[in-house]
């Protein structure tokens, strides 16, 4: 039986693509879908700003014309000149448990980078950090969430019977909320206050949101310069984010650290829960879930992070102590049970030790892949 793989060009070839999984997962407990408008988006030149140092392809898998995969590729280029790299990533890899599709997927993207000079193929990784990436290979069983891909076991087990070799891996914790703020985290805040003269600045709306995002996201580029697949974002992708950014935040759980000059030297970012509203609706914001949405944002117990960035400048002098402080306190305040934490490289262990006073419990795992185009 022949595997046909057919590249993604129409707009009823772009829907195929972006509603593959959830039909696939749809009984899956674990599984949480993406939002369907931004994946449909995201792909699109004429949208996502990424595509002016990028260029991007997708494909369908058909097995006997039944639809049976999916594939994304991405060559950064700007990141292949900067480090001296040919790399073609893959993301969006979706398929049946039939190693010969995921070989037919794989083999599209190995074929497209042979094309483009390219002699690395690593992934899922995507256009930016901010993208969904890493394989679940670990905790397949808890629930993923809206930043997350959540996959099945045989994913990883199909890639690695391919030759592909783990590159890096991320890891998520699971973190019990305090139900009263710790002393320790209380007398540390005070004595960041006093000695280094920073300041927490909460929004009251998002009308002064554009005061202190940008800077945050130039914090966010020079904090995470060093991390892997990281490439500074410019200010267009920063707005096609920040766009996302004012759809959802709740402005209780955002916050900016600036230093004496009233510079931002740091940024956090929690957010409710979205992954049972979004798994109930499929995805789709229409008919109700936008519905779904809002009851999230304003009724929860469970929340993740997004993100937490302190500019490297300012790193070890206790700024994430005043975030944490008053997250402390907005989670008892909601009634907060746990909070799950975000990827995080497993090698990173300066933002792995913020947690350790919060029994943290490692219970996923997720791999970025890397093998050489053949």
């Amino acid at each position: 039986m022949s595997i046909v793989i057919k590249e993604v060009l129409t707009k009823k070839e772009k829907k195929l693509f972006t509603d593959f999984p959830n039909k696939l997962f749809k009984h899956e407990k674990a599984y949480v879908p993406a939002l369907s408008i931004d994946e449909m988006k995201v792909f699109e030149p004429t949208i996502n700003p990424a595509h002016e140092y990028c260029e991007s392809i997708r494909f369908l898998a058909y097995k006997d014309q039944v639809l049976v995969g999916r594939i994304a590729g991405i060559i950064n280029h700007q990141y292949n000149k900067a480090f001296k790299t040919e790399i073609v990533r893959f993301t969006r890899l979706d398929m049946i448990d039939d190693i010969e599709v995921t070989k037919a997927l794989i083999g599209a993207i190995n074929n497209w980078g042979k094309e483009k000079k390219m002699t690395e193929m690593i992934g899922p990784i995507g256009f930016t950090d901010m993208d969904r990436m890493g394989m679940l290979v670990f905790g397949f069983e808890h629930l993923g969430s809206f930043i997350t891909i959540w996959n099945p076991e045989y994913y990883h087990k199909h890639l690695e019977a391919l030759d592909f070799q783990k590159d890096v891996d991320w890891i998520e914790s699971r973190i019990m909320w305090p139900k009263e703020m710790p002393s320790k985290v209380e007398r540390g805040a005070e004595i960041v206050r006093k000695r280094f003269g920073y300041k927490l600045i909460k929004l009251k709306n998002l009308k002064n949101l554009d005061v202190y995002v940008y800077d945050a996201f130039d914090v966010y580029n020079r904090a995470f310069e060093e991390l892997y697949g990281f490439f500074p974002v410019t200010r267009k992708v920063m707005d096609y984010y920040i766009k996302q950014l004012k759809s959802l935040v709740r402005l209780d759980f955002l916050w900016f650290v600036t230093d004496k000059l009233d510079k931002v030297v740091g940024f956090g970012l929690m957010m409710p829960s979205l992954s049972l509203a979004v798994k109930k609706s499929h995805g789709k914001l229409l008919p109700f879930g936008w519905i779904r949405f809002l009851r999230s944002i304003h009724k929860f117990n469970v929340i993740d992070f997004y993100f937490i960035a302190v500019d490297p400048n300012n790193q070890g002098h206790g700024v994430l102590s005043l975030i944490m402080e008053d997250g402390i306190k907005q989670g008892i305040k909601h009634g907060v049970i746990h909070a799950e934490t975000g990827p995080e490289l497993e090698l990173n262990t300066k933002i792995q030790s913020q947690w350790k006073d919060f029994e943290p419990q490692m219970h996923k795992r997720r791999r970025c892949y890397k093998k050489n185009v053949v």
